[in-house]
């Protein structure tokens, strides 16, 4: 009976090994149980350290609210050149948004940071190992001993807990038709974006500057409903450089809401999701292993063994490689875009460079966001922190797409001038590439 109990027990693991969907489905979000536990973990990221040194008194928020958020800017290392603006009241101060008040997002690799002039400072910041953190800040508010100043926002994960963006906690744009009081026309649908995306279903219910010829896009423009139908006019928002006719500029810390800037951002966010989806997941699967095994009463080891923790690896794997070498990038309008000079060189001057001069920082802007396709998230803390049986497929796969002769077809995109120079320049300037990393 002992030998037939433990034989059931086996065949049992290896079915539900089989569908890891069905690990953790009855528990609530899967992020929340072990060995994840999101919720309850305390974080390593950069507003953690922030919030120390205000508790210290080391730092101290003295100003007016747009003083105030000027200095969190600073002491973040976020420049004022990535702002962005949004109208559509998608926020949970929606009450504050509109056409002529948009809410500013500006961000650097690892935080970005919300404001409606007014209202609370909105912050999701990368945590190595949790992925987004989702804190608010409220300037009105007066100190207090033992007070956190940020405080960890559940609210947010009504939308950012997998609404959206499934099974993780997640960062994200999205464009959805807005009418001309900001309200979301939701019945005409929403997507959240990514390089994917078509440039011409981008930006509803944004503002965006800048130039990119005979093509249009969703932003600068206001929709309504006739007769069940959807109306919107597309070429006024086309081409826009100065957003002054739209609202008052002067709440706002610059005059743009550039179209690179948000272009670079929606790569992060689809990244970063990626990077928090595959940490996740492999996490997840590596510790059932462990558990199976040690009910097993087999060798316990963190080495995958299971088949089906190997495959769970392999497609995260892969799914994060795509994601770094923008497989399906969808192409830029003919004839490129022109944004925001401050913005590229502030988002170019922080890459690590080749002795040649080369970063994968650098823009191309005329058929592809970037000259040199491998994302800069490569060198992120968040990659950095992900578990080693997972980065070394992913060294694996990148090996494979790069190869100089024989590329794996599922990169083919990539011309092989353009896989020499991000080779050169991942051996020049990765910090983390394994040693005996090799493309042939």
């Amino acid at each position: 009976m002992k030998h037939m109990h433990r034989l059931f027990a086996s065949l049992s693991a290896l079915v539900v090994m089989g569908d890891p969907g069905r690990l953790f489905a009855q528990s609530g979000d899967e992020y929340e149980q072990a060995p994840i536990r999101y919720s309850t973990t305390a974080p390593k990221d950069v507003i953690s350290k922030l919030e120390a040194r205000l508790h210290s008194g080391e730092l101290k928020l003295t100003g007016d609210d747009r003083a105030n958020f000027e200095t969190l800017l600073r002491e973040l290392n976020i420049p004022v050149a990535s702002q962005v603006l949004v109208f559509s009241k998608t926020s949970f101060q929606r009450e504050r948004i509109k056409p002529t008040t948009p809410r500013a997002i500006y961000f650097n690799d690892e935080c970005y940071l919300g404001w409606v002039p007014g209202g609370l400072f909105e912050v999701a910041s990368m945590d190595p190992e949790l992925g987004p953190i989702f804190y608010s800040f409220d300037p009105h508010e007066q100190t207090l001993p033992n007070k956190a100043r940020f405080s960890r926002d559940e609210d947010c994960l009504r939308c950012h807990g997998g609404q959206f963006v499934r099974g993780i906690p997640a960062v994200f744009v999205r464009t959805v038709h807005s009418d001309a009081a900001g309200d979301p026309l939701l019945k005409f649908g929403t997507e959240v974006v990514d390089h994917r995306t078509p440039f011409s279903d981008r930006w509803g219910g944004w503002y965006v500057t800048g130039r990119h010829g005979p093509s249009v896009h969703r932003g600068n423009v206001f929709a309504c409903e006739e007769k069940g139908e959807l109306v919107v006019h597309y070429e006024p928002g086309a081409n826009v450089t100065n957003l002054a006719p739209y609202f008052d500029l002067r709440p706002h810390l610059t005059h743009t809401s550039d179209i690179v800037a948000l272009m670079v951002m929606e790569h992060q966010l689809a990244t970063q999701n990626a990077l928090t989806r595959a940490a996740f997941s492999s996490r997840r699967m590596l510790h059932y292993q462990t558990s199976v095994q040690r009910d097993l009463k087999e060798t316990v080891t963190d080495e995958p063994t299971y088949d089906s923790v190997k495959r769970v690896l392999d497609n995260a794997a892969q799914d994060v490689v795509d994601h770094l070498l923008f497989k399906d990038e969808a192409p830029l309008p003919e004839g490129g875009i022109q944004g925001s000079p401050e913005f590229q060189q502030t988002f170019q001057a922080r890459g690590r460079r080749s002795p040649a001069g080369e970063s994968l920082r650098d823009f191309d802007l005329t058929q592809h966001l970037f000259r040199n396709r491998c994302s800069h998230l490569i060198d992120s803390a968040q990659f950095h922190a992900l578990p080693a049986h997972l980065k070394s497929r992913i060294y694996t796969r990148l090996a494979k797409a790069l190869h100089a002769k024989n590329p794996d077809p599922r990169y083919a995109y990539l011309p092989a001038d353009e896989r020499t120079r991000i080779v050169v320049l991942l051996r020049a300037t990765h910090a983390d590439l394994p040693a005996n990393w090799v493309v042939n």
